[in-house]
């Protein structure tokens, strides 16, 4: 149990059993001040007595077989059942039953891999546009691990069956949980902040290759300090992407070739959601015999194959680079839109 737990639980025991000494000692006061007044009192008046009525009030229980006949002793009643409802629901619920509660959902999430994992990726940070990535490396049956501090968000990668623990994953022994020592790649996809702290605490425990998912370029430098090997900008780079994406659809030319020989040119080619290429081989979709040029090869998770075989698969996330004359070219464009 953390110690900040710990504390609140004493801090809250010492104060209710000075509160109840407290009170059943002004109970004690006040019973014989009214046995005096009120002789027809039959209460026995002792500190058994008085510690039975401060719990039974302060919990609203109230059994009702000890009470105050005078006023003032009344009001002292109300004061302590209502200090009682304070103590329980506005302090013994959110300092302790709370924190209670969670730590033990916390302790049913997994917060370390199996030991025989190694040669894997980490992925510190779940977000929506790490889906793709995650997505390649299933395709790709690379090992990965995914480090989230969000509990919902481990439950619901647990339900998609996504291999994930749950921790900060800035913190040393979190890391250590997702097998560092034997990765092969970490990258941090969080916050700028959070990142420099991700690549430092990553940096002191292994000589892994570290990617840093940067928002502000201005910070690029720091995480390259912070001791980062790459240091991506996506939102940059889909600025880029979306600008030949805009211009590349209107225009009866090719956008970005580079002469080759003569009148033959290369070009990547980005496939575009729609296209009737995907989802299919590079065999069953006859590019070659459709429009004359040849394709050479195919970025697929952020690798570029020069090896093709006619069985691999043209998929969403494909960028085929081809060569051919201008006219061929325009075919092929024309496939992957």
């Amino acid at each position: 149990m953390p110690t900040s737990v710990r504390r609140s639980i004493l801090c809250y025991i010492v104060v209710v059993i000075a509160l109840i000494i407290v009170y059943a000692s002004i109970f004690l006061f006040l019973m014989y001040r009214e046995a005096q007044q009120i002789p027809a009192q039959m209460v026995q008046v002792n500190p058994v007595t008085a510690v039975y009525w401060v719990i039974a009030t302060m919990t609203t229980v109230g059994y009702g077989d000890v009470f105050f006949m005078g006023a003032v002793g009344r009001i002292f009643s109300v004061v302590v059942a209502i200090s009682g409802v304070f103590l329980l629901f506005a302090l013994l619920f959110p300092l302790i039953i709370t924190p209670w509660i969670e730590l033990r959902v916390k302790a049913a999430l997994p917060t370390r891999v199996s030991e025989k994992l190694s040669n894997h990726l980490i992925l510190c940070g779940y977000s929506q546009p790490a889906m793709s990535l995650i997505d390649e490396l299933e395709h790709q049956r690379i090992p990965f691990v995914v480090i989230e501090a969000d509990a919902n968000t481990v439950r619901d990668l647990l339900e998609r069956e996504i291999p994930c623990i749950h921790g900060d994953p800035s913190d040393g022994d979190t890391l250590k949980g997702a097998n560092i020592d034997t990765a092969r790649v970490l990258i941090a996809n969080k916050s700028d902040e959070m990142n420099a702290s991700i690549v430092l605490t990553a940096r002191e425990l292994s000589e892994l290759k570290i990617i840093a998912i940067l928002e502000d370029l201005s910070k690029r430098k720091y995480l390259e300090y912070a001791g980062a090997n790459s240091v991506i900008a996506p939102k940059s780079m889909l600025g880029h992407f979306i600008g030949r994406k805009a211009v590349d659809p209107t225009v009866s030319h090719l956008v970005g070739a580079t002469d080759f020989l003569k009148d033959v040119e290369i070009i990547e080619f980005p496939i575009y959601p729609g296209s009737e290429l995907i989802g299919k081989s590079l065999k069953d979709s006859g590019i070659r015999k459709r429009t004359g040029c040849n394709v050479i090869g195919m970025w697929a998770g952020g690798e570029l194959s020069l090896n093709l075989k006619s069985t691999d698969v043209i998929r969403s996330n494909s960028i085929l680079l081809a060569v051919g004359t201008n006219e061929q070219l325009l075919g092929l464009k024309k496939l992957v839109r």
